[in-house]
């Protein structure tokens, strides 16, 4: 099966470069869009703002149910495939028509985006779980899982900062061409969701899934559905944990770019910054192997998340317009943070096997569906913060850095640095209580998974 392993750790990584800029475009910018390029009235914001929130609660718990669907799967393209290919297709539509002026307001105007929004999620769902539920079944050794996981979050990365970078300076040379913002917006939409049906396409046909299960033809009832996830307790545990860290994290990400515009008072070092963030996060992500090898993971998340808690207060207590402190402090988080997702994404793997050893039964895709549905009700209550900091500090209603008070921005800041950092914090301590998984105990699941017939006698 070797052969197999280096064609799937680049043929899925680049899969996830166009559905990271997908993602990242409507997780961290379509707030922007509707409040400072499209300028939805206050009114119709709290609707929306509402709306989002709701949305995104409503697919979170959809998740386990899509992983359920795709563990339940049989057909002659097995089980993740179908799904990725028809999740990829209608969530690029979706993206489209959510950046288009159909020249609604009021009422009409949320009934729509509230149908395009909720449809999107869905559509985006059925991608997302079907795809990353696919890793744990490329590799069962530790070792290799790192070396796909840490080649797919790279890619991912990639994606996700070519957004953060690209949409500003991209989108304002093209606004006076096109005739204004809310045009290049939709364009800059296009161009994201090609590249994603593009690397998705890289997926479909070039990752090969070795046979490594023996008991796939299980099938799991909605009833058991819930007994899957809490009864692996070392799946529930990373599931928390997992939640604790991306809340605090999307939270301060998608309050950069106002950071940026009414603290910093230049929006154009928005894109600088992100790109300096964006080269030392990948850069992390790279080496993450070669500390693998030298240390343990208890040991590597331990530093990242004291790089993460560093960078936040030094962020916090640096002046706003300087960028040397700030991006000193950018670069602490990001690198800490690559190195927190990758591990987390292989606690999870490490979940599936432990599940399978427990129960008796292997659920890649509900274990997966976990990392999704932690991932939107992360964004959810990230959303619903920025949201309501915009508004009730006064941003809302500014037009630059000098309409913003002083206690504004103390908001703004304290939500964007402080109540992110004690979420890691309670994250890393709950991780450091109870998550058990280590390299000896993984090894004996494995040992034992095959003396009962239910794994391949070799993965290599």
């Amino acid at each position: 099966m070797n052969q197999y392993y280096k064609k799937n750790r680049f043929t899925f990584g680049i899969g996830t470069i166009g559905r990271d800029m997908v993602y990242s475009l409507i997780s961290m910018f379509l707030m922007f869009y509707l409040t400072d390029v499209i300028n939805i009235p206050t009114n119709v914001l709290w609707w929306v703002n509402g709306i989002i929130l709701a949305a995104r609660v409503f697919d979170a718990c959809n998740d386990p149910v899509m992983g359920l669907i795709v563990d339940n799967t049989r057909s002659r393209f097995g089980k993740f495939k179908p799904w990725i290919a028809l999740g990829a297709l209608l969530s690029g539509i979706l993206t489209i028509l959510l950046f288009v002026d159909f020249g609604l307001s009021g009422t009409s105007y949320l009934i729509v985006f509230g149908i395009l929004y909720v449809a999107w999620g869905i559509s985006f769902t059925i991608n997302d779980i079907s795809y990353w539920s696919m890793l744990p079944s490329l590799s069962l050794m530790q070792d290799e899982r790192e070396k796909i996981g840490s080649i797919a979050r790279i890619c991912a990365n990639v994606g996700l900062f070519f957004v953060v970078a690209g949409i500003v300076p991209i989108t304002t040379a093209w606004s006076d061409g096109l005739g204004g913002l809310p045009q290049a917006y939709l364009l800059f939409a296009v161009l994201v969701v090609v590249i994603m049906w593009a690397g998705q396409a890289v997926t479909l046909f070039g990752v090969r899934e070795p046979n490594q299960i023996k008991n796939q033809k299980q099938h799991t009832s909605l009833r058991e559905l819930l007994a899957v996830i809490f009864k692996n307790d070392q799946l529930t545990v990373t599931a928390i944990a997992m939640a604790l860290f991306m809340i605090g994290y999307m939270t301060t990400t998608s309050f950069g770019l106002y950071f940026f515009k009414y603290a910093y008072g230049d929006e154009g070092m928005y894109s600088v910054f992100a790109a300096i963030l964006g080269v030392s996060q990948i850069a992390a992500l790279i080496v993450f192997p070669i500390f693998a090898k030298k240390y343990e993971r208890k040991t590597l998340f331990s530093l990242a998340i004291i790089l993460v808690l560093v960078g936040y207060l030094l962020f916090f207590f640096s002046p706003n317009n300087n960028m040397l402190l700030i991006g000193i402090s950018g670069v602490l988080l990001f690198v800490g943070q690559a190195f927190v997702q990758i591990m987390m994404l292989m606690f999870l793997a490490d979940s599936v096997d432990y599940g399978h050893w427990k129960l008796g039964k292997r659920n890649d895709s509900i274990s997966f569906s976990l990392q999704p549905f932690i991932n939107k009700m992360g964004g959810a209550v990230a959303s619903g913060i920025v949201g309501a900091v915009i508004i009730v500090s006064g941003i809302k209603d500014a037009n630059s850095a000098a309409d913003v008070t002083d206690e504004g921005l103390l908001m703004m800041k304290a939500a964007m640095l402080l109540f992110p950092m004690f979420c890691i914090l309670g994250s890393y301590l709950l991780y450091r209580s109870k998550y058990r998984i280590d390299r000896k105990m993984h090894e004996q699941i494995l040992s034992e998974l095959t003396d009962r017939g239910e794994l391949a006698e070799s993965d290599g």
